[in-house]
């Protein structure tokens, strides 16, 4: 990986986590129910995201380096597996544990069909 490539990767790295810090912040400021729907928003929309990537680097020819900087820059500083993990410490900490618990299941279960709905999608249009 190049120079230029790493650092490209870095800066959307940074735009990503700024993206997520904010549609987490307007989706608290909407929402009041004590539960973290703003990083659950932001990992089903990141794994969407991210399998429309893959879809494309599959069927679609994407390059590998476009792919580079989309998945693991903008992507990975989007999606939040640690905030998630934070938000369902603080669930269980509060004495909410079968909230937490159906958060981190409902979380894995539509994020993992959000980005097999992207993979697909690519894969019906290509």
């Amino acid at each position: 990986m190049s120079a230029l490539l790493t650092l490209g990767v870095a800066v959307l790295g940074g735009v990503g986590a700024v993206c997520r810090y904010s549609l987490d912040l307007i989706i608290k400021q909407r929402v009041s129910s004590g539960l973290p729907w703003g990083t659950v928003a932001v990992n089903v929309s990141g794994s969407l995201l991210l399998g429309l990537i893959t879809g494309w680097m599959v069927y679609g020819g994407g390059d590998a380096d476009a792919g580079a900087l989309l998945g693991a820059g903008f992507c990975g500083g989007y999606t939040t597996f640690s905030t998630a993990m934070f938000d369902s410490a603080a669930l269980v900490r509060a004495g909410r544990g079968t909230a937490a618990l159906a958060v981190l299941l409902g979380t894995l279960a539509v994020t993992v069909a959000a980005a097999a709905a992207g993979l697909a999608l690519v894969a019906a249009v290509a």
